[in-house]
């Protein structure tokens, strides 16, 4: 194969991604973007795993000289979302949108098996290149493919993300906890319905649905450790069907963000704790169905410290590289560096200049197709870095 430099790989990666944004398909359902994957790769000489919880696919690159193994991870799931940006590459599919960057990062590790198979001589050590499933959904397709081994044997693992709130250009990461966990929460008030102008007979589901919202809002205010970020958010509230009727049932549903597994676990016991008391107290019933998603993302501190040593050295003068704050949203990146040490990072991907000013999961939402490059090469460093570390024996 062609001795590829990282920027002729550039063109190569925009052409792939282009036909990923053209073609998304919904978690657990990535079986042509998976056959997608696996022609490239066996066109790079690349050996294949197919998992069997999914249409996740892990490449396997052994170098000529024995050494460390890395494992470098992308995403390949689509949204259940209509695209609205009118690019010449929009989705085929109707309903279902790149809204995320999963194409880019699946472009990008592209890229990097591209570029190592043209190695492979001199390569020490051993890459594999994740291709997985179901980001998008819990449980996700991270624990799928952990449980089949992908992770054994492991030295450090690595995975990016293309990122419109920070300008392309811009590289970030930070030690410790980086993302935040994800639970859901469903809660059932069962009363008694009956006419609205006898509520005296009735137990009012919805009154006690209506007090239940406002004291969840105290949970983390006055239970959580100020000094420790926490959301709960309420996501809805339904119940009744007529207005002059009371409701028998309404439901409640949000979601639950920590950073760690202390804050966590008693913001869900608040919860368990607060449901069955407003309840009681209005002679109601209350079903708890608490949903632990995933869990925080932590970087490993001398992952990190990598991070931000090699990275302006990968990057040069012109990009930007930040210890960035931490973040609300979730990742199943999670479950990989709770395994084996690793690292997170988010390359800046907005431009205005493009268009790429949508916020993630957003029916317009775009990135600066250059920011690809740079989520390259940083790649490729901390591979680099990390597979030259001495092996202990």
């Amino acid at each position: 194969m062609e001795r590829l430099q990282v920027e002729q790989l550039l063109e190569d990666m925009i052409v792939w991604r282009r036909h990923l944004h053209r073609h998304p398909e919904l978690s657990y359902q990535e079986k042509e973007t998976s056959a997608y994957v696996a022609d490239k790769l066996a066109a790079f000489g690349i050996e294949m795993i197919r998992s069997q919880t999914g249409y996740g696919l892990t490449g396997i690159l052994k170098g000529a000289l024995p050494g460390r193994t890395v494992v470098l991870r992308a995403d390949m799931d689509a949204l259940p979302i209509r695209e609205d940006n009118g690019c010449e590459y929009s989705s085929l599919n109707e309903g279902v949108m790149h809204a995320c960057g999963h194409d880019g990062h699946t472009a990008m590790l592209l890229g990097a098996a591209a570029y190592y198979s043209a190695r492979r001589e001199e390569l020490a050590g051993e890459i594999r290149f994740l291709f997985q499933p179901a980001e998008e959904v819990c449980p996700g397709g991270a624990q799928g493919m952990i449980a089949e081994g992908v992770l054994e044997g492991a030295d450090a693992v690595y995975g990016l993300h293309l990122w419109t709130p920070f300008p392309v250009g811009t590289v970030g990461s930070a030690p410790g906890p980086l993302m935040a966990s994800a639970d859901e929460f469903f809660i059932d008030i069962i009363g008694r319905g009956g006419h609205g102008g006898m509520p005296h007979k009735t137990i009012d589901s919805i009154v006690a649905g209506a007090a239940l919202v406002t004291q969840l809002q105290s949970v983390v205010s006055r239970s959580v450790d100020p000094l420790r970020p926490a959301v709960l958010s309420v996501g809805t509230i339904q119940g009744g069907f007529a207005q002059n009727v009371i409701a028998e049932r309404c439901r409640i549903t949000g979601t639950v963000r920590a950073f760690d597994e202390e804050t966590r676990h008693l913001i869900r016991r608040r919860i368990e704790e607060m449901t069955a008391a407003v309840a009681a107290a209005h002679g109601a019933e209350a079903k708890l169905d608490y949903v632990m998603g995933y869990p925080p993302l932590v970087n490993d501190e001398a992952e990190y410290g990598r991070f931000a040593r090699i990275a302006p050295e990968a990057l040069g003068d012109s990009v930007q590289v930040m210890r960035m704050e931490k973040l609300m949203p979730a990742e199943d990146f999670s479950y990989y560096v709770k395994q084996v040490p690793g690292c997170f990072m988010f390359v800046g991907a907005g431009n205005p200049h493009k268009n790429a000013i949508y916020p993630h999961h957003h029916s317009k939402f775009d990135f600066d197709e250059d920011a690809m490059l740079h989520g390259l090469r940083l790649m490729i460093a901390m591979a680099d870095s990390s597979l030259a570390e001495p092996t202990l024996v």
